[in-house]
């Protein structure tokens, strides 16, 4: 039957298969601790209300005995290095540049499930895309699909980190397969030394409170002062640490329909600046790109051009630096005194922000503006204009 079952999942587009006896996940332990440690961000409260569901698949599906393990490449052109970016616009990581993988691997799911039962009748099964809180990785891993890298990404030698994960739980018992024992990161230190947040206190431990792609899709309030250049030139999500693994040369990509990117890599700084409430609904219908809120998207659009001073979106800054949200108030005010500081129209940006004070009634958009009008940096700044 599980010959039969990796055939049916290939047939459905999955790119790879793997299977793991249901269990307690074998890092479960380490999990518990890293959510202690608080290194789990604005994710804490969810995954430590769901932390004991997670521990358990019975939660998932009673009387679970096998998990099928599908891996799914997504990454368009995926290669070394990064893309080269026009001015004005901000990186999207590669998983999030075409439709929504949720709705597309639910459906192969629910298709393989529907399967699995008719061939074995009694049978059940649950298929989970992010849907609950499955250790997906761990199962993965027991299930020979790669290795933990450093970079916590899952690796699999065949296909590098690209590529997505979904679960099928079932209550049938299943020939499982052996784990990938090796780790072939060996000396390798290239994904914790290009985190330009510091995300990475030690190899295989992420502080999200750091993570690039963290704080750009789950964190939707003002971004630490401290980290705010080190996120660059990123609006969703990050890739830097996928960009520089040495397992990602060869990386298949994918010809998947769905994960053809409907913008390029980049978005349009100036248009995102521009989108109200149903704009931002309507421009991202059926992208993952709406997890991360109009907010959250406008807010890191603001610190990328503080970031990266483009002298044409200045009339889109100047105007989200009165947005209705304070989140997006306080970056652009940011972002203007990033201006100011490299010399970029800074008589037009001081005609901006000392308006604003006057008005400003939120107290930590207050404490931007007046910080953007009294640059002090203690060191030196280089914008890359």
């Amino acid at each position: 039957m599980a010959d039969g079952l990796r055939q049916e999942a290939i047939r459905l587009g999955f790119a790879r298969v793997g299977i793991a006896a249901a269990a307690v996940p074998p890092h479960h332990g380490e999990f518990q601790g890293w959510l202690e440690a608080g290194r789990a961000g604005v994710m804490k409260p969810w995954l430590a209300r769901h932390e004991p569901l997670r521990r358990n698949l019975e939660a998932i599906l009673p009387g679970a005995r096998s998990v099928v393990m599908l891996a799914i490449d997504y990454a368009i052109g995926a290669g070394p290095g990064r893309e080269d970016l026009d001015a004005g616009h901000g990186r999207v990581a590669r998983y999030a540049r075409g439709e929504d993988y949720h709705d597309l691997l639910r459906e192969r799911l629910n298709a393989l499930a529907t399967w699995l039962e008719a061939r074995v009748p009694g049978t059940r099964a649950r298929g989970v895309v992010d849907s609950a809180p499955v250790a997906e990785r761990d199962f993965a891993q027991l299930a020979g699909l790669g290795w933990f890298g450093k970079n916590t990404m899952l690796i699999d030698p065949r296909a590098g980190s690209y590529f997505l994960l979904a679960t099928l739980v079932t209550d049938l018992e299943l020939s499982v397969d052996q784990p990938l024992e090796t780790d072939h990161c060996g000396t390798c230190t290239a994904c914790l030394d290009a985190c330009p947040t510091g995300a990475f206190p030690a190899p295989r431990i992420l502080d999200a409170t750091k993570c690039i792609s963290a704080i750009t899709i789950e964190d939707h309030g003002p971004i630490p002062r401290a980290l705010r250049e080190g996120v660059g030139d990123w609006i969703f999500g990050c890739d830097i640490c996928q960009e520089v693994c040495p397992w990602n040369r060869h990386a298949p990509g994918s010809k998947e329909p769905a994960f053809q990117p409907g913008d390029g890599e980049s978005l349009d700084l100036v248009e995102l600046l521009g989108l109200d409430d149903r704009g931002f609904r309507e421009r991202f219908r059926g992208s993952p790109i709406l997890r991360a809120k109009r907010r959250g998207l406008l807010r890191s659009a603001a610190i990328t051009l503080g970031n990266h001073p483009h002298p044409p979106a200045f009339r889109a800054l100047a105007t989200a630096s009165a947005d209705v949200e304070p989140t997006v108030r306080g970056a652009s005010a940011w972002a203007l005194g990033r201006w100011i500081m490299a010399g970029v129209m800074v008589a037009e940006a001081r005609r901006v922000l000392e308006p604003r004070l006057a008005i400003e009634i939120d107290p930590e958009v207050r404490a931007e503006v007046l910080a953007a009008l009294d640059p002090s940096p203690a060191l030196p700044y280089s914008p890359q204009l």
